[in-house]
């Protein structure tokens, strides 16, 4: 179909193996390795504990680097489609797999400690001292319904056998159900997934939606190829709809890309998080006036299809939605922010995708961890009335037209009431240095937020460097409140020893009275030494600082140039006890900020 087509050309884009020919910058990738025994850097992949292959992110990850593995083969119907629109399906699928390792990455875990965990009690031999007695069976039933929702569905089901009251307490037990844990052992990743295999968990979770009368408190479905089965989707949707479903990570396993999601979704008015990946939102126009999420709370929209109407309704019917993460998106053009409740919203990979802020009280974040446009024209970040709004970025001069009310910001526009966003304490902005228009816009962008004590700057490389940027450049640019008055805190990223970068760092240490600590951290490999690191630096002494208090800390980051933080940092983005979720730990290395 056409929005089969527009989805693949924006999966396509958003591969990092696709180079934007238009794009002066370098791609960003996922950090190529990690350390899979740190916890920092666990596995998120469904199959959590049980993944031993590659990076923190599993086996798909393990799957998008091994060329061998095809997790998500196309029948020959669907490459004859693709050929026929002058699409390689080959690329394609790999397009595909690269995406989904992404979304895997964003997608919520389930809430237990290890999906292998079993009744092992059960297996304990009889002893003499009495060792064998049953005393769990003794256990208030309260505490045995708390013991059985923390147990895979497999094996919470299997307790339900033990006797009449474990029957009971299994059909009054608010379950979790994973279908990764009904998959038979040894198949390995619950992302590639044979069809017979496949069959028989969808069968599984059928039998287990029909015989347990609710509530669900989390469901994860991610290995079905529900597509293959018409109106499989649509039953058990209904079914969680009647059963009270709290949680929901529901993602489509291609093929097709647009699988539409069925009508019988908006009757889940129990649901309190949702998280939807690659599949066709519905039309929303035609739906009665009573629709609605009254106690969602956190919407996460994967690679969905959904246009701008859409969603709108979805922001208009969650009155409690307070976080809102969208990745890869696909059709949404204008994401148009109306809500009283909203606290946080996150943005991974927006594809020309223009941000307005209309009218929330109570949003204090917007992240935009990465964007970006495949015409290579800016897209618009619009601030209106948002009066607690304490935390922005990644702003990227190079990408966006930052509008503040009514006024686009521009290269020299003067600070005023009407153009400024004086409740934003904590910023993070991408510049060009070696692009002397990007550098221009830098200033500009600064004066809209003159209380910033926060600032986290990534400095983006170039293959095209026009125009110098020196001392006298930054001097003439005149003064900027936040760094003068208020800046305590610089992170300076993917720093390369550019005379730029200096220039600009020099203006900051000239300027800033109250800056306790600039951090300066340079990507692995950047320099062949630390005495050349430092040699680097060096020329910011020789500058008169404005601030006795402030230290300088230079040390070299674990991560490579072109790695994308955020698939390390994105979590603390809605964690509301992480002041800054900019200061990403793995590529600060430990360092306090």
């Amino acid at each position: 179909s056409a929005q089969s087509q527009q989805i693949s050309s924006a999966i396509a884009f958003q591969n990092p193996k696709s180079p934007n020919p238009r794009s002066r910058y370098r791609q960003r990738r996922p950090p190529a390795s990690m350390d899979a025994g740190n916890p920092e850097h666990r596995c998120r992949c469904p199959h959590g504990p049980r993944c031993t292959r590659g990076p923190r992110h599993g086996g798909l990850a393990a799957a998008a680097l091994d060329p061998r593995v095809r997790a998500f083969p196309m029948d020959a119907a669907t490459q004859a489609m693709y050929r026929e629109h002058g699409m390689d399906p080959v690329t394609l699928e790999s397009d595909v797999t690269t995406a989904m390792t992404f979304l895997h990455y964003v997608l919520p875990s389930p809430p237990f400690v290890s999906s292998r965990a079993a009744l092992s009690a059960a297996f304990l031999p009889p002893q003499d001292d009495g060792g064998g007695v049953d005393r769990i069976s003794g256990l208030p039933e309260e505490l045995l319904r708390n013991i059985v929702s923390r147990l895979p569905a497999k094996d919470g089901a299997r307790t339900a056998a033990l006797s009449c009251r474990w029957r009971r307490v299994w059909l009054s037990t608010p379950l979790v159900l994973v279908d990764a844990d009904l998959l038979p052992a040894g198949c390995g990743s619950s992302l590639r997934v044979e069809r017979a295999h496949a069959q028989r968990v969808e069968s599984a979770i059928t039998h287990i939606l029909d015989a347990h009368p609710g509530p669900f408190r989390f469901v994860h479905l991610i290995s079905c190829h529900m597509q293959e089965t018409p109106g499989l989707l649509a039953r058990w949707l209904q079914l969680l709809a009647v059963k009270g479903v709290r949680e929901l990570m529901l993602v489509n396993r291609p093929w097709p890309l647009d699988m539409a999601l069925p009508a019988t979704f908006f009757g889940m008015a129990t649901l309190t998080r949702l998280y939807l990946g690659t599949l066709a939102f519905p039309n929303t126009a035609d739906l009665p006036r009573g629709v609605s999420f009254p106690h969602l709370r956190e919407l996460g929209l994967l690679g969905m299809a959904i246009v701008n109407r859409d969603m709108d309704f979805v922001l208009a019917r969650s009155p409690v939605l307070e976080i809102l993460c969208i990745q890869a998106n696909v059709l949404l053009k204008w994401l148009s922010l109306v809500s009283r409740s909203l606290r946080c919203v996150q943005i991974i990979e927006g594809i020309d995708l223009n941000i307005v802020v209309k009218n929330a009280p109570n949003l204090e974040r917007v992240i935009i961890w990465t964007s970006s446009a495949r015409d290579g024209l800016h897209r618009i970040v619009k601030i209106g009335h948002a009066p607690a709004l304490s935390l922005l970025g990644y702003l990227e001069p190079a990408r966006h037209l930052l509008e503040i009310g009514n006024t686009i910001i521009k290269a020299g526009t003067k600070p005023s009431p009407s153009t400024t966003v004086p409740s934003v304490k904590i910023l993070s902005l991408r510049v060009c240095f070696g692009v002397r228009n990007d550098a221009k816009m830098l200033p500009s962008f600064l004066r809209c937020f003159p209380n910033v004590e926060r600032l986290h700057l990534e400095s983006n490389e170039t293959d095209e460097p026009t125009g110098k940027v020196n001392n006298k450049f930054w001097h003439e640019a005149g003064d900027i409140e936040c760094i003068q008055s208020h800046l305590k805190l610089m992170v300076f990223y993917a720093f390369r020893g550019e005379r730029g970068e200096l220039s600009f760092l020099k203006f900051v240490l000239e300027s800033a009275r109250m800056l306790t600590k600039l951090v300066i951290v340079f990507c692995k490999g950047s320099f062949a030494s630390m005495d050349e690191a430092n040699s680097k630096v060096k020329p910011l002494f020789d500058a008169r600082w404005a601030s006795r208090g402030c230290s300088l800390v230079l040390f070299e980051s674990p991560l490579e140039t072109g790695d994308d933080k955020w698939v390390l940092n994105f979590e603390r983005g809605s964690d509301f006890s992480t002041t800054d979720p900019f200061a990403c730990t793995a590529a600060l290395q430990g360092c306090t900020v």
